[in-house]
């Protein structure tokens, strides 16, 4: 079985930044990078970002580029999601997930991802 668990949400003031985390464990598995999703209250889950390992090319929704940025540190086995200028229509439960289809092209379909965790919640206030 794997968990995967983000952490690292809360409330903050527009203009400021959090960083986010996810790291997965348990059964041992192949993926070909992660991403990050977020989804607002009666809002469809939508892509934030994308890492892939093979490359390390990150990807990002225009709305987050130039504000946030993917990474990894290989050592903690952990992603990150730096936000920084965070505004109120940031505001979502953030998940992580784990590419594990490695066909198709674009990083940003929810069901190239396999390995979800229960998310995090992020709000921004104005």
């Amino acid at each position: 079985q794997v968990q995967v668990v983000e952490s690292g949400g809360g409330l903050v003031q527009a203009g400021d930044s959090l960083r986010l985390s996810c790291a997965a464990s348990g059964r041992p598995f192949s993926s070909y990078g992660m991403g990050w999703f977020r989804q607002a209250p009666g809002q469809e889950r939508e892509f934030v970002a994308a890492l892939t390992w093979s490359s390390g090319r990150t990807y990002y929704a225009d709305s987050v580029k130039g504000r946030f940025t993917i990474a990894r540190d290989n050592d903690k086995n952990t992603e990150y999601l730096q936000m920084n200028s965070l505004k109120p229509e940031d505001t979502a439960v953030y998940y992580c997930a784990y590419r594990t289809n490695p066909w198709g092209s674009g990083w940003s379909r929810k069901d190239f991802y396999r390995y979800w965790g229960q998310g995090t919640q992020v709000t921004v206030s104005s």
